[in-house]
């Protein structure tokens, strides 16, 4: 899934093309709203806390900002490798990627375990599974990702070929966009032929940076001119367990593609076993309430906000946690000063600029909604 995004009328800086993967907590549609409120501060340096897919970070990056992009994730820290630390023009891996897309495929680790069968077009299979490829997809998956590890490429030319298997694997896939349910019968995209192309990069302006880790021990030891917080927004219901919506799980296959690990595994949806409810999760995901009746979300962001060693905050908000609106308010006026509120309705397709009043929180309680506050500390 690739989008452009046209930065209103500013025509110095034209439009700004981001790649990514189908990802629920895309920011595709905010990245103008974003550099709206970023070309608003004086700011050289930008920490993208929660990198994710990466569309912000490469957006800043194209807008000439140095970047430093952070996220848990394997395979962001690929996507961010390749985006930002790339140095070279994009022909330059024509031959690496055409080379990639020459291979026989081959029956491998991917394909025992999640390749499958067209089966008159049910996506179930003798094993009573539904799996996320069809086999002749996992075959070249196979095919291509041990030769990636055999050709034992540079760093910055390893991240863009697995980033081109993933965006490629990613266009053929049988899933909901994510990978912890999978469509019943086989989705046409599945019937496809997995075909990598060379991604979108560009040559760095800047000395960006990457890091792969919990932004906690991040913070201490990073000063930048603005920080960008999407934190993983879980679900808002307090009796889920957050391990549910964790992004760890809905995403483990992308990092096992890039670590190629071949990973003990568990449940029908033969997760990682690092992902699982007593191993992976993050305390922004938890939307219960502490000893303290304070939800453990939004005590998270206050902490982050205060952690963070920079003049200016981004922070995006989601209506997905309006049970929580109140005590975020609280929490940001507690940590800083509030400049500007940014409010995008997806359902009306519309973007508002408001101030700082209780009016966010009663139209937080409207679905599809996001906030961005731009804070000063």
């Amino acid at each position: 899934m690739t989008g452009t995004a046209s930065l209103f009328n500013d025509t110095s800086i034209g439009a700004i093309t981001t790649e990514g993967i189908k990802y629920a907590g895309s920011k595709m549609k905010l990245i103008p709203q974003i550099l709206q409120l970023t070309r608003m501060v004086n700011a050289q340096t930008v920490l993208d806390g929660f990198a994710g897919t990466t569309r912000v970070s490469q957006a800043l990056a194209q807008s000439g900002y140095r970047v430093l992009a952070n996220d848990m994730a394997a395979w962001s820290e690929i996507f961010a490798t390749c985006y930002l630390l790339n140095n070279k023009p994009r022909a330059y891996y024509t031959d690496l990627i055409e080379h990639l897309n020459t291979l026989q495929p081959v029956d491998g680790w991917f394909t025992e375990h999640y390749g499958g069968l067209p089966n008159g077009g049910r996506a179930a299979q003798t094993d009573g599974l539904k799996k996320p490829w069809q086999i002749h997809n996992t075959r070249k998956l196979d095919a291509i990702r041990d030769e990636i590890d055999r050709l034992a490429l540079p760093l910055v030319e390893k991240a863009v070929a697995i980033t081109s298997l993933i965006l490629a694997l990613d266009q053929v896939d049988n899933t909901l966009g994510h990978f912890a349910s999978y469509l019943q019968d086989w989705s046409p995209r599945s019937y496809r032929q997995l075909v990598l192309k060379v991604p979108k990069v560009f040559p760095a302006t800047e000395d960006h940076g990457v890091y792969r880790g919990d932004i906690f021990d991040l913070l201490p030891n990073m000063a930048v001119d603005l920080a960008y917080f999407d934190p993983p927004y879980g679900s808002n219901n307090d009796k889920m367990p957050p391990s549910r919506v964790r992004y760890a799980a809905y995403y483990h296959l992308w990092s096992t593609v890039c670590l190629n690990d071949k990973p003990e595994l568990f449940g029908k949806a033969a997760r990682r076993r690092d992902t699982s409810d007593t191993i992976a999760g993050s305390v922004f995901e938890d939307f219960r309430r502490n000893g303290s009746n304070r939800f453990i979300a939004v005590e998270a962001i206050e902490r982050l906000i205060q952690s963070t060693r920079s003049h200016w905050i981004i922070l995006s908000y989601s209506s997905g946690g309006r049970a929580t609106a109140d005590d975020l308010m609280s929490a940001l006026q507690l940590s800083g000063k509030v400049l500007k509120v940014l409010e995008v309705d997806y359902k009306k397709n519309v973007m508002a600029g408001m101030k700082w009043t209780n009016e966010w929180v009663r139209d937080a309680e409207e679905p599809n909604r996001e906030f961005l506050f731009l804070i000063e500390k």
